[in-house]
């Protein structure tokens, strides 16, 4: 069976890609590249081009014998939503109607859509349920739950079965070492802290150090993106199997502060991180920690190697492997 991966050479959708292989499933990648990776590209072929091109989704349907979409591509910096959300809601919002019309074009009934803890905004309880009420305070986390509610629509109409997964903090790197997170710009704490400890960057910036937390600063559930790959490859076969379409959290249950990362990574390279206190960023809560009960009940699906010494770890191997 053949599953089109939109922006499979991401940093997620790479790491999917393999565990789709792994399944027993052919991936084809359809990425731009504007931030993907010819090299992230592994397990099958890669159609380069945009969402925006009507034409060429049609054509890479069809011509592939696509059964069913899983949907990474997207524009995903919160920072940059905020100052120019016409290329968020282009990208994200504009260039998923394609797809979903391509799909329905194609006769291509099942989706599987790269959501985000984003759509819930200041969570009111920690950790946060999926019937949360989704008030996004960036235009990222709004071009997400636009997208899950005209998914959700498309269901009811067209009779499409879908899966929105929310994640919270993808981490960590592939555990073979074929895969790891590389963005540019690189906005991820993990990746950030250990570029610090490599010296391949400045100091890290810990931005808030007087939240209501045990130690002052903002607390984040990681997630390994390999748990959350194969995520995905569960959210997969559950549509495929006739299974309920709906929203689910994709976490670990767990919170861990950026002083703790930093600590972590202190522990692997066995020596200091340079980082440096900085004052808090507008918008940032003090806590993001999911309940991921749902995905558990619904998938079967547990994080594996989602603790933090496990991903800091596979991340720290990758990035000391892949130093320049």
């Amino acid at each position: 069976m053949k599953i089109l991966v939109t922006g499979g050479a991401g940093y997620i959708g790479s790491h999917t890609a393999k565990a789709l292989k792994r399944a027993g499933y052919d991936p084809v990648v359809f990425d731009d590249l504007t931030s993907g990776h010819p090299w992230a590209v592994k397990w099958g072929p890669l159609v380069e081009g945009s969402l925006a091109d009507g034409d060429l989704i049609r054509a890479t349907l069809t011509g592939h014998k696509i059964e069913a979409v899983i949907h990474f591509a997207a524009s995903l910096l919160v920072a940059e939503s905020m100052t120019n959300p016409q290329k968020y809601f282009w990208n994200n919002v504009v260039n998923t109607l394609r797809l979903l019309d391509a799909m329905l074009e194609a006769k291509v009934k099942h989706i599987v859509f790269s959501s985000s803890a984003a759509t819930y905004g200041i969570p009111q309880t920690v950790p946060i349920p999926e019937d949360h009420p989704k008030n996004p305070i960036n235009a990222y986390g709004e071009t997400k739950l636009s997208m899950e509610r005209a998914i959700q629509w498309y269901g009811t109409a067209y009779g499409v079965r879908w899966m929105a997964l929310r994640y919270f903090n993808a981490a960590g790197a592939d555990p073979d070492g074929e895969l790891g997170e590389s963005h540019d710009p690189e906005t991820h704490v993990i990746p950030l802290v250990i570029g610090a400890a490599l010296s391949q960057r400045p100091a890290v910036e810990v931005y808030g150090t007087d939240y209501p937390t045990p130690d002052g600063t903002a607390i984040r559930d990681y997630i390994h993106v390999t748990d959350l790959g194969e995520a995905h490859v569960l959210a997969l076969k559950h549509i495929l199997a006739g299974g309920e379409s709906c929203a689910l959290n994709l976490g670990t249950g767990q919170g861990n502060s950026v002083r703790e990362v930093i600590r972590a990574v202190g522990k692997m390279c066995g020596g200091r991180v340079p980082y440096r206190d900085a004052p808090r960023r507008s918008g940032d809560p003090p806590s993001l920690v999911a309940d991921p009960r749902r995905a558990n009940r619904i998938l079967a699906w547990k994080p594996r190697i989602s603790s933090l010494d496990s991903i800091v770890e596979s991340a720290w191997k990758w990035h000391a492997k892949n130093r320049v």
